[in-house]
């Protein structure tokens, strides 16, 4: 059979004597990523994974000491990363980081939309200056990034090999949570920003996957607001009550690591999900399938 592009299972691609050739659809040598808010947490982790996995990697974050250091220990390792100071909600930082990335690598093939900010409390407590400044930061980031990215990923383009856009949103984007209204409505637009530019860019042939994924409670500082946001609303008395509440709404039975997502943006990056825009993958321990 002739192999194009894409995940072919490996029991199809064998060799002329019949043997099962060594081929792993995760390799991602060759394609060019770039991370935002990856100084720490999950983007941090998917820096990490998506360059053990063979891919050159620019991380970027508002943050530059922290970013700057975890790029370093990295490199150290001997992986091919580097580092850019990127506030998501400037049009010209992307432009910097975008073209600072081409200069580095050569191209862009992944961008992993994860920058984000949580801010809590009851949709009562919360002021219009609150939900702007949510809004701004976690929806106008990920429509900066895309239109960033696209323009240099699709035929005509600076990089021109198409690619793979990967959306953080969050199980608070598919379902309702106490005291997340505010941010759990930007995570809703990213859900729907994502399936909008996924059609599009695949109707105008510009060969750009789009997805979102949607984590749980994954244990980072931005997990422990939400532990915290639990006991300011009155729902548990103490962060570990809120902790060991949250984990009852779970269930896997545990909060989720970093890892469990730098994994799946792996795949979604990756030619083995080369079939798949517009999906959404909640990787949430089946707290969003009750």
């Amino acid at each position: 059979m002739n192999v194009c592009t894409g995940f072919i299972p490996l029991s199809l691609i064998k060799t002329n004597e019949g043997n099962i050739m060594n081929v792993n659809p995760l390799n991602l040598e060759n394609k060019v990523a770039l991370v935002t808010g990856a100084a720490t947490g999950i983007g941090a982790s998917c820096v990490e994974y998506l360059a053990r996995m063979g891919a050159k990697v620019m991380a970027t974050d508002i943050q530059t000491e922290l970013g700057q250091q975890s790029v370093d220990g990295l490199r150290e390792q001997g992986l091919d990363v580097a580092f850019h100071t990127l506030d998501v909600c400037s049009e010209n930082d992307w432009d910097k980081s975008v073209k600072a990335t081409l200069a580095q690598f050569g191209g862009l093939d992944i961008l992993v939309n994860n920058a984000g900010i949580y801010i809590g409390g009851t949709l009562l407590e919360n002021s219009l200056e609150q939900v702007r400044h949510v809004h701004k930061v976690n929806v106008e980031s990920i429509f900066l990034g895309m239109k960033s990215a696209a323009e240099v990923m699709k035929p005509g383009g600076a990089a021109g090999k198409g690619g793979s856009i990967i959306n953080l949103s969050s199980i608070a984007g598919l379902i309702g949570v106490p005291g997340h209204s505010a941010y759990g409505s930007t995570k809703g637009a990213v859900r729907l920003y994502t399936k909008h530019a996924a059609v599009e860019f695949g109707k105008l042939g510009y060969g750009i996957r789009v997805n979102s994924v949607h984590p749980g409670v994954i244990r980072t500082d931005m997990g422990a607001q939400a532990f915290q946001d639990f006991v300011d609303i009155g729902l548990a008395k103490t962060t570990a009550e809120a902790e060991e509440l949250i984990i009852g709404m779970t269930p896997i039975g545990k909060l989720g690591e970093v890892e469990d997502i730098a994994q799946m943006i792996v795949f979604l990056a990756s030619d083995a999900a080369g079939f798949i825009t517009g999906a959404e993958f909640s990787v949430d321990g089946g707290m969003g399938a009750q």
